[in-house]
Order: structure tokens, then sequence, then C-alpha cells
């Protein structure tokens, strides 16, 4: 009787169910239920939130692509962005159903992720004088496959363009915020720079930047993360000093260079022992850094990897002929070998930077090689003092010599393998033989030629600076118990 009771019981609640009319809202209608005003927030809270916190309510976007426009026009600066909504992380756009975004109650909160995360994070300058903050002209909310940035004049047309159905259901997530900023300005015709801080928006934030001077061409520049001041209209002596001092960094950064170096100097410890050697290579790989620049060094994509290995090679190479004694004599023209291949690996990390040069490329190279120099002859006066002292205090020379090389080429070895390991994952192909191939030939015969000159113009000079130096080095000779070559024993 009880199971009979309960069996009713569920029939009744069914048929109860089906009777009542159905109240779930699926699909959800747009709740326009207006949102708070931007000044019913706390501002300043939500500005300091993207520095303490950039991550308090919204993951950060792994990639991000910022697309922008620089234009000078009489007395104002035109700066239009496009970034990703998703990352303004610390707004709450308005929202309904399954995340779209709502176009109608949204527009307060696009000009508060404009300045938060956009206007707050760039600076420009006029020549050295830093530019007021910006008036947000516009922003709005396009769809992903909106292409009006491919040029400034689609991009400016944008802005007067019909906004978006209200009706659109967008992700918000989707979403791309378009900015228009002006800033004022003395002339159009002044210099400008632009200290961007875009990085914060993603993991890895690229920016493409293009810069459109009044009756000049456009320039455009592509840089990953925050580049720092960059001049979009350099002077010569502002691009000269960028690139010294990038040079100076790269060779302190340059571990692979920095070892090479070691291994030069550990038996040439005298003056007459080390110039022919850092000079020697210093001429090489100036050569191949700028015919690089120049456009002769092959573009494949396994010449990258073939450099990075050959570099590494010349670690355990150098680091060998340490081990087994061998006189260095013809250190310098060993230097001038590998100083070839050295210079297409700087030319890797410059190739990046030259859209920084403006139009000073052939100063800025040589800038960048006065960098290099200057790093190289820091990195030696700290090195030949303590390898000295050690050889000294520590242990024997000839003993230190080989413990010392003997950890290079390990070092080298392992950079060596694991370079060539990535090397052989290439596949080479044969070039065709057509017109392209005899140009790029005509190219490689020209910079063999200007190899050959520089090796036969400085053999002479350098071969006489090796002889005096004596096979090793004043420090070495003595250390050794005999005369320093070049000395009269007494």
């Amino acid at each position: 009787m009880g199971c009979v009771l309960t069996l009713y019981g569920l029939t009744s609640l069914a048929g109860a169910a089906r009777a009542a009319p159905d109240r779930t809202p699926w699909p959800a209608a747009p709740d326009r239920t207006p949102w708070p005003a931007a000044s019913d927030r706390t501002v300043e809270a939500v500005r300091a939130a993207p520095r303490e916190n950039p991550a308090a309510l919204h993951e950060i976007p792994a990639d991000v692509t910022i697309q922008t426009f620089v234009t000078p026009e009489g007395s104002r600066l035109r700066f239009l962005v496009r970034a990703p909504l998703e990352a303004m992380r610390d707004i709450e756009f308005p929202r309904y159903g399954l995340g779209y975004l709502d176009l109608e109650a949204a527009d307060p909160f696009l000009r508060d992720a404009a300045q938060l995360w956009l206007a707050d994070y760039v600076t420009f300058y006029e020549e050295d004088r830093r530019l007021e903050a910006p008036r947000i002209v516009a922003a709005r909310v396009s769809l992903p496959s909106d292409r009006s940035f491919a040029t400034y004049e689609t991009a400016l047309a944008h802005f007067d363009a019909s906004p978006l159905d209200p009706g659109l259901q967008l992700p918000w997530r989707q979403a791309l915020l378009d900015v228009w900023l002006e800033y004022d300005i003395a002339s159009d015709e002044s210099r400008f720079s632009i200290e961007p801080g875009f990085a914060h928006l993603g993991l890895r934030t690229v920016t493409v930047l293009r810069l459109r001077p009044p009756d000049r061409p456009e320039r455009a520049f592509q840089y990953v993360g925050d580049p720092g001041l960059v001049r979009l209209d350099p002077r010569w002596h502002q691009a000269a000093l960028r690139f010294v001092s990038l040079g100076f960094t790269h060779i302190l950064d340059g571990i692979d260079h920095l070892l090479f170096l070691l291994c030069l100097v550990i038996p040439l410890r005298t003056l007459w022992g080390l110039v022919p050697v850092i000079t020697s290579f210093t001429i090489a790989h100036s050569i191949t850094l700028v015919a690089s620049a120049f456009g002769i060094a092959p573009r494949a994509l396994w010449f990258p990897p073939l450099i990075e290995t050959l570099i590494a090679l010349s670690i355990v190479y150098m680091a060998l002929e340490n081990i087994v004694g061998a006189k260095p004599r013809k250190r310098w023209l060993l230097a001038f070998g590998f100083g070839l291949v050295h210079g297409f690996g700087f030319s890797f990390a410059l190739s990046e930077s030259l859209q920084f040069a403006g139009g000073h490329l052939l100063t800025s190279l040589l800038a960048f090689n006065v960098g290099v120099e200057l790093g190289q002859l820091v990195v030696v006066a700290i090195a030949v003092p303590v390898v000295e002292v050690v050889f000294r205090k520590v242990v024997a020379e000839r003993m230190g010599t080989i413990i010392g090389s003997a950890l290079l080429a390990h070092t080298g070895w392992h950079w060596m393998t694991d370079r060539g390991s990535d090397l052989l994952a290439y596949r080479f192909t044969w070039p065709a033989v057509d017109g392209a191939l005899a140009a790029a030939l005509m190219r490689w015969g020209a910079l063999a030629l200007i190899v050959g000159g520089a090796a036969w113009a400085i053999s002479g000079p350098f071969g006489k600076l090796a002889s005096k130096a004596g096979g090793g080095g004043g420090a070495a000779a003595a250390a050794r118990g005999r005369p320093a070559a070049g000395r009269e024993a007494t």
C-alpha cells in the first residue's frame, strides 16, 4: 500500500511539473539594467590595481598584440591604439548571458580601460620635452575580424563609422578595444619619442607601431615587451649612443662570446700578445656584422643554428689548443677566422634593434661595434689580472691553463652538441640555379675579397707583434723560468 501511495505521489508531481509554465530563462535576454557609472566606482583603487595585482580578477593573457599609429598633424599628435579587451584585467565590463559584452552599457568602462591600461602607460616627448597627458577622443569596441587598422586612413575612419549593433552577441574576451588619444604639440615638424609600457598587458606583448610623419614615408617598428625610450626619428648622435650601449650590454650578456675571449686571454696576458688577437677578432666580426646588416648573410632557417654551433666549436677548439700547449704566435689568425663567425652571431642580436637606427644605419652599426669593443676591453681588463693572480698565488701556470681550459672545453662541448642537435632538425635543400643564386654568389665573392684583403693587410704588423710577444708573453715566459722574448736576459 505504501508503494502504491509513493508511486501515486511521484506521478502527481510529474504531472504538476508538466502543467506549470516553463520559467527557465534560456537563452537569457540581454539584461539592460544600468551598471554603475565610472564615477560611482573608486577610480583611485582601480588605478593602483594593475601595478599591485594585475591578475586580481582575470588571468593574464599569454600573447597580446598591440597595433598603434603615431601621427603628428599641426598642433596635435594623434595616437591610435588597438588592444584586446581581455587584457584590461581589472575592469569588470558589463556582460549578459554566456559572457557576451553589453555594448550599450560598456561605454564608460571602455574609457576607464583606455585611461588606466593604455594612456597611463605611455609617455610621449617632443624633442626632449615631455608632453602633457592626452585626451581620449574616442573609445569603441571592434570585432576580432575587423581589419580597419591595416592603414592609418582606415583606422581613423573607423572611429567615425557606425557602432556595433547593441544586440550583437560578442564574447567579451574576443572583443578589441580601439582608442583615439590626442596630445598637444608645438609643431608637427618636431622629433618625437615614445616610452611605452604595454608589456603588462600580457605574458608576451608584441607592439606594432607605425609613425606617419608629415610629407615623409611611413616608418614601422615592432618590438616585444617594453623597449624603453624609443626615438622615432633620432639624430645621428642619439642613434650612436643607443647602439653603443646596446653593443656594450650585448657582449656582457653573451656568455659564449665571453668564454671565447677567456680562451684567448689565458695564454696571452701581455700587451704585445693581446693587441693583435683582440684587434683581429674585432676587425673580423665587424666585417661580417656589417655584411649581414646589408643582407649578405643567408636567410635560410638553418643558418642561425649553424652559426651558434660554430661559436661553441670555437670555444672547444681554442680551449684544446691551450691544453696541448700550442704556440700562440698564429693565434691572431685563429681569432680572425672565428671572429667572422662571431660577427654573424652579433648580427642576430642586432637585427631586431636596427629598426631604432632611423636613417643612420651605418652610424648605428659602427656604434654597436664600439660598444662591443668597450665591453671586450672591460672583460679583458678584469680577466688578465685575475688570471695572473691565480697563476701566481693559487696554481702553477701550466696546471691552471689545463684545468681552466678543460672547464671551458667541457662547457663548449655541451653547447656544441645541443646546438648541433637543433641544427640537424633542419632540412638543407640546395638552392635553385637561377639569377638569385648568381647574385648571392657575387655578394659572397665580394665578401670573400674583403675578408682576404683585411687578413692580408693585418698579417704584416700583427705577425711582428706576435713575434715580439715571444710566443707566450713576458709573464708566461717568466713563469717558465726563461727570459721573455723581446728582452735581453740579464
